[in-house]
């Protein structure tokens, strides 16, 4: 991937620099973490039963742990690795409870967690062609990010996808820690939100992607447990939330309250248990036909301009 700077009308290439040390990775990651990965920090070095996690975060949006992990040394193996912190925090909930409780100061139990949304995010300048390979397994809770530097002061990060997921990790992959971990972790999908016999949910639900990836082609839907989340990929943080139903998809505009969009139809209705649940205001409009579509992105576009300024 080129990066260039713009100067007029000419583009001046800015050449890679190596980054030397993974402190110099976690130090970036740590001081940044929200905005890169829209996660809360909650410890670095977090050592328990002979591993030590680099960085420890906490998912706001699934309620669920993630580990982060910096990588120089490209012989490791992306699902031995993955798998075997990802049964440490299964295997110790309720010292990853206590640690998030005692750093964060907060009061949570280990039933407030999302255990089955846990998941771990590798970091690296690089990836080989086999560890790339490896997400392309559906059920897999292990996300790889690459991190350049440029000049200029110019970082990016760049999620690595495979671009089709097909077979199940536990086809090719046997042991004690593989199996701890896909039974308690799912991996959600939009079929798990939309069941085979709403076929008009699924029209409404395609068209309204389709019309976001319009109004910018950096729109994904990413399903979690409770909702499909539509973020910009390279952001982070949802604009918008959807949960299909049987008759109806329900679009819950983030940070949002009625009187922040135009709503002459006045179809947005505020979720008054919103701040307290998820420390932001939420208003909901649904889509119940077809033709509700075009007046929704309306509201959806004026969403957008205010997370893109």
């Amino acid at each position: 991937m080129s990066i260039y700077k713009q100067n007029g009308q000419k583009l001046a290439s800015l050449k890679e620099k190596r980054i030397d040390l993974e402190k110099t990775v976690q130090g970036l990651v740590e001081a940044n973490l929200e905005d890169v990965f829209g996660l809360e920090f909650i410890n670095s070095e977090f050592a328990l039963n002979n591993l030590r996690i680099d960085t420890l975060a906490f998912d706001e949006e699934t309620n669920a742990f993630v580990v982060i992990e910096y990588k120089r040394d490209k012989s490791f193996s992306v699902v031995d690795q993955g798998y075997a912190y990802l049964a440490l925090l299964l295997n110790n909930k309720a010292d990853f409870v206590l640690e998030y409780n005692e750093k964060c100061r907060k009061n949570l139990r280990k039933d407030d967690i999302d255990w089955s949304q846990s998941r771990i995010i590798f970091v690296a300048q690089s990836f080989t062609r086999y560890q790339q390979e490896a997400m392309g397994f559906r059920d897999l809770p292990i996300e790889l990010w690459e991190v350049r530097q440029y000049e200029e002061d110019v970082i990016l990060f760049n999620e690595l996808r495979a671009s089709e997921k097909s077979e199940s990790i536990k086809t090719v992959s046997k042991g004690k820690d593989v199996d701890k971990v896909t039974t308690e972790i799912k991996q959600y999908s939009v079929g798990d939100h939309i069941k085979p016999e709403w076929k008009e949910t699924r029209e409404l639900f395609e068209e309204l992607l389709s019309q976001t990836q319009q109004l910018d082609p950096r729109f994904e839907a990413r399903p979690v447990k409770s909702h499909i989340g539509f973020r910009l990929t390279d952001k982070s943080g949802n604009v918008f939330n959807v949960s299909p139903a049987k008759s109806k998809v329900r679009v819950d505009l983030l940070r949002t309250r009625p009187q922040d969009v135009k709503d002459p139809e006045n179809r947005v209705k505020y979720l008054e248990s919103s701040f307290k649940n998820w420390n932001q205001h939420v208003s909901t409009v649904s889509i119940v036909n077809p033709d509700d579509i075009d007046y929704v992105m309306t509201l959806i576009k004026q969403v957008y301009m205010r997370f893109v300024e």
